[in-house]
Order: C-alpha cells, then structure tokens, then sequence
C-alpha cells in the first residue's frame, strides 16, 4: 500500500511539473509570436518607407485568399496581385521622403491566428507639392502557414464626418 501511495504521489508530482512546463512553454509561445509579428511590422514599416513593394509583400500570404479594405477605392482588394497594385499606385502619387509612425500597437496571437491593431502615421509629399500626414486606423490579421506568420488581411480606416459625408484626415492621437 506504500508503494501505491508512493507512485501515486510521484505520478501527481510529475504531471504538475509537467503541467507548469507547459503552460511557462505556451507562454513563451505566445510572446515568441507576437515578436515575429513586432519584427513583421518592422520590415513592413523599412520597405514602405524605401517604397519596396516587394518588401512590402513579403509579409502578406500569396495567392487570393487576401482580402483588403484600404482608404481608397475599391472597397476591397481581393488577392495578392491586386493588393501589391494598390501599393505601386500609392507610391507613384508620391515624391521625396515618406515615413511611417506606429501609436498604440496591440498584438493578440493564437495558435494559429493573430491580429494587431493600432494608429498609424502616414507622411510624405504627393507629386502636386502638397503634404501628406495623416493618422489612419490600422487592423491586420495573421494566419500560421508552415510556422510563420503572414497577414492575410488589412483593414485599413479614417473617421467620417456623417454630416459631410467626408473623411476627416486631420485628427491626431
């Protein structure tokens, strides 16, 4: 009956180290994650400030099951072709400099998906001479394919003025 005990004992002790083990492991997981996501962001953030569209695509998922709300028309980019030709078109309307500010930046990573949102700062000069800086709203969405992570969705947002009907480009954080 002492032996019984004993093993029962020492099995108990076994799955709770065990168990803390992998709870401190999926924790690790987690924050392992939403650094992969962070470091995403940066070379997303490096390439559009180079005006890289590849660079840029690097971070989104090949193939059509991107989906994208940006501020201009259309009302959605379906696909990483049509997606990677709204950014070239972007940055042909530009000149000089361009910078990009993060404020805010929340990252939530599952197992096998994440998203992160936060304020964006958007700065530049278009061709016409006029300044751009504006604050948009960024959410975007990650899938786990082959052990990284790559965005599979943007949604990209300014407020509106339900009045006007217009876009209110000026406010700040």
């Amino acid at each position: 009956m002492k032996k019984f005990i004993a093993i029962c004992v020492l099995a108990l002790g076994c799955a709770g180290f065990f168990g803390m083990a992998m709870a401190r492991s999926g924790k690790n997981a987690k924050k392992n994650d939403e650094a992969e996501i962070r470091e995403l962001l940066e070379r997303w953030a490096k390439a559009f400030r180079a005006r890289d569209v590849n660079g840029i695509m690097s971070i989104y998922e090949p193939g059509e099951a991107l989906v994208a709300y940006d501020i201009v028309a259309p009302l959605q980019y379906k696909g990483f072709a049509a997606y990677k030709k709204d950014y070239e078109e972007f940055f042909a309307q530009l000149t000089g400099a361009l910078d990009i500010e993060y404020r805010d930046l929340n990252i939530v990573a599952g197992d096998r998906v994440a998203f992160a949102h936060t304020l964006e700062r958007i700065s530049g000069t278009l061709k016409s001479g006029e300044k751009l800086d504006t604050w948009v709203r960024v959410t975007e969405c990650y899938r786990k394919t082959n052990g990284h992570w790559l965005a599979v969705h943007d949604h990209i947002s300014v407020p509106v003025d339900l009045i006007s009907g217009k876009a209110v480009l000026d406010l700040k954080p």
